[in-house]
């Protein structure tokens, strides 16, 4: 996280959650900490929807790739495997 990211401890951000808000939408991601460790982050809305929309399953990168059987190198045999690695 960047370095330069306010840090609240919990008391004070309950105190100032608007200020916590306003921080967040007008500065970026504010810190709070409980006990004096890191707890949670407060991210504005659009910067949530960025941070999470770059993210795809798995299953729908495989998909969508453009590989097709043929750009696989060809099976082998789990005894030829078995047979190069041990002998």
């Amino acid at each position: 996280m960047d370095p330069s990211v306010r840090t609240w401890p919990l008391q004070e951000a309950r105190n100032h959650l608007r200020d916590v808000i306003d921080s967040a939408l007008d500065q970026g991601p504010q810190r709070i900490t409980r006990h004096g460790k890191q707890a949670v982050v407060v991210v504005s809305e659009d910067e949530w929807n960025r941070q999470t929309a770059a993210r795809r399953p798995f299953g729908e990168l495989i998909a969508d790739s453009p590989l097709t059987a043929g750009d696989r190198p060809p099976r082998r045999a789990a005894s030829a495997i078995r047979r190069d690695l041990f002998g």
